[in-house]
C-alpha cells in the first residue's frame, strides 16, 4: 500500500499512528510520502515488501497501483491529443470501424470521464476462465456487446472498462505497445526509471511488493487475479520515488 499526501504541519505523530498495523516484519507493508510546497516533508515506510523473503518497504518499494494508474492512461491519451492524432470528441467507432453501432456515440472525453456507459468486463469473466485478461481481451468483449449502460454522456458510472480500451486506443494511434508508449513517452523522460507496466514474460518489477489478503487470524499471499494483467486500468507498478517525480511533473512543462 502506498501513500502520497499533501500535509502542512506536524504529520509524523499522526502519520505514525495511522499506519500502527502496518508496522512488523510479519505485516504487508506501505509507503507514506508527505509534500508540502511542493517538497518531501516526510517519508515513512512500514511492514514488509516481501513477508516470505523478509524484505521490507523502503520508498523504492513499487506498489501496484491498481486504479491510481488510470491517470497515466489518461495522459497519453493527453499526448496524443496534443499531437492532434485525435481530439476529446473523436468517437470510439472513428478509432475501430469494426465497432457495433453503439460506439457511434461513444466519445474519448466520454470514456475519460467514466460517463461512456461501457459494460463492466468483469462482469463477463466467465467463473471457469484460468487465462488472466488483458486489455485486448477487453476491446473484445466490447464488440461482441449490442449497448450500453445508459446513452453516453447522461450519467456516470465508473468504468475500468473505459481505460482498458483507451490503453487500445494509444496502441492503435501510436503504433507501440501501451507499456512502450508509456515507457517512451512519460516514465523515461521523467526520470521514472523503475515505474513499469507489467506485462508478465516481457517486463520485470524491480523492488516488487507483493500483496496478501488480510484474514482475522491469518495472512495470505494473494498478490494476482484475473484482472491484473490488464494496463490501462490498473497493471502499473510504481514506488514513492518515481511517484514524487511525477508529482513534480505536473506542475511543470516536462511533458
Amino acid at each position: 500500500m502506498m501513500f502520497l499526501l499533501a500535509c502542512s504541519s506536524n504529520p509524523e505523530k499522526t502519520v505514525d499512528e495511522l499506519f500502527a498495523p502496518y508496522r512488523g516484519d510479519d505485516k504487508p507493508g506501505a509507503a507514506v510520502l508527505v509534500i508540502a510546497d511542493g517538497k518531501p516533508l516526510l517519508t515513512r515506510c512500514y511492514g514488509m515488501a516481501d513477508i516470505e523473503k523478509g524484505i521490507p518497504v523502503t520508498p523504492a518499494t513499487n506498489f501496484r497501483l491498481a486504479s491510481v494508474s488510470k491517470q497515466f492512461t489518461a495522459a497519453a491519451i493527453q499526448l496524443l491529443v496534443e499531437e492532434d492524432k485525435l481530439d476529446y470528441d473523436t468517437t470510439l467507432r472513428q478509432i475501430f470501424p469494426d465497432f457495433p453501432d453503439y460506439a457511434k456515440s461513444i466519445t474519448i472525453r466520454n470514456i475519460l470521464q467514466h460517463t461512456s456507459g461501457l459494460i463492466a468486463y468483469e462482469d463477463l469473466i466467465p467463473d471457469s476462465a484460468t487465462v488472466p485478461v488483458k486489455d485486448r481481451d477487453v476491446l473484445e468483449m466490447m464488440k461482441t456487446q449490442d449497448s450500453t449502460y445508459f446513452t453516453p454522456g447522461s450519467a456516470y458510472r465508473y468504468s475500468n472498462t473505459g481505460y482498458a480500451v483507451l490503453a487500445m486506443v494509444v496502441e492503435k494511434l501510436s503504433g507501440q505497445s501501451f507499456a512502450e508508449f508509456l515507457h517512451d513517452r512519460i516514465f523515461q523522460p521523467l526520470g521514472m526509471d523503475s515505474t513499469v507496466a507489467f506485462e508478465k514474460g516481457i517486463s520485470e518489477v524491480p523492488q516488487r511488493a507483493y500483496g496478501y489478503a488480510v484474514h482475522a487470524d491469518s495472512i495470505e499471499f494473494s498478490d494476482q487475479s484475473m484482472t491484473s494483467s490488464v494496463l490501462g486500468d490498473g497493471g502499473i507498478y510504481s514506488s514513492l520515488n518515481d511517484l514524487f517525480r511525477w508529482d513534480q511533473a505536473l506542475y511543470s512543462e516536462k511533458l
